[in-house]
């Protein structure tokens, strides 16, 4: 069955957070000033738990679902999701399961992951500067370790594996030549992000924003680029090659670019609320159909009653007024 929202868009894919803490604090999604010692996560029993989960994606599948990925927070934080993942993999219709992660704990994990059934990774990596690096994650931790996880995953065979790179103006961006140099020629896929007004705390301003048609003219004046085909409808990062053979990046242009149109993806927070845009205030409570006794078939008709209404396009329509509003913060529901 193909669930379709009021812009003919089908429901293809599904992020599942499955926790809201993170050991970063990253200053574009969790800064320290409001992520701080005080800040109230969410208690254990309120969690959707490993089976609740498994159960609402088994759902999702069986009505047109086809991708799953595991985001946070930072998801390996929360313990043995490795059982999580081998629940998931042998669900029937579900063709591609794969984890966002910040990296530092992947080295320990990635073998358990890939034996479990995790198909593929993507690791935030924003810089190889140390300095900037730890600037931007405002958690003391360098870069050592995430290309610690990367080499792990790629040895697991997690492949290929992606790298995402969030890009401010003043910021990072005069390091993402080296970014590009370095995973060139890897296999790896770096995928460079315009800094998006996600949530209400990171302090997102459009001179800010550097925007793809720039961040692909500076990579290709060093390592030329040229454009390549989207892999499927919907893929979020416009594709280019290395004109020597050397792979390919991706810059994904939700301010500059946006592709609104034909995006496929809603998002399930922790606690068991989809949402069914990146910049949404408020979800659909699903925890309280899974423990108040809700049939497979009364929480079908949720989910399809939920995508059928909806009719998100906030990329498309941003202005002033609509960055200003109330929205749900990247590090519940996960990019």
């Amino acid at each position: 069955m193909t669930v379709l929202d009021t812009l003919g868009r089908p429901l293809r894919d599904l992020r599942v957070s499955v926790t809201d803490r993170c050991n970063f604090r990253c200053t574009y999604c969790m800064p320290r000033e409001v992520f701080g010692p005080d800040f109230q996560f969410l208690d254990r029993d309120e969690l959707l738990t490993y089976e609740e989960i498994a159960r609402l994606v088994r759902l999702f599948v069986a009505n047109g679902v086809e991708k799953i990925r595991l985001t946070g927070g930072e998801p390996l934080v929360r313990a043995h999701l490795d059982t999580l993942v081998g629940m998931l993999a042998p669900i029937a219709g579900l063709q591609d399961l794969t984890l966002t992660t910040n990296g530092v704990l992947l080295a320990a994990q990635a073998q358990r992951l890939r034996d479990a059934g995790l198909r593929r990774v993507t690791v935030s990596l924003d810089s190889l500067d140390d300095d900037v690096f730890r600037r931007m994650n405002d958690s003391n931790i360098g870069v050592e370790p995430v290309l610690r996880g990367i080499e792990a995953a790629a040895a697991a065979g997690l492949s290929p594996i992606k790298i995402n790179a969030v890009v401010q103006r003043g910021v990072n961006d005069h390091t993402i030549v080296d970014l590009a140099r370095h995973f060139h020629g890897t296999g790896h896929i770096v995928r460079f992000i315009e800094f998006m007004d996600v949530g209400t705390t990171n302090g997102w301003r459009l001179d800010e924003v550097v925007a793809a048609r720039e961040i692909v003219e500076r990579i290709d004046a060093e390592l030329p680029l040229e454009p390549a085909e989207a892999n499927y409808r919907g893929e979020v990062a416009q594709r280019y090659r290395y004109k020597d053979g050397g792979g390919e990046i991706g810059v994904i242009s939700s301010i500059s670019q946006p592709f609104c149109g034909d995006c496929t993806r809603s998002r399930l927070s922790p606690e068991g609320a989809l949402f069914t845009c990146l910049f949404a205030a408020r979800g659909t409570d699903f925890r309280g159909l899974l423990r108040g006794g809700a049939s497979d078939e009364e929480i079908v008709a949720v989910i399809a009653r939920t995508w059928g209404a909806r009719a998100d396009r906030y990329s498309e329509i941003r202005s002033d007024e609509t960055a200003g509003l109330e929205k749900v913060e990247m590090s519940h529901i996960g990019g």
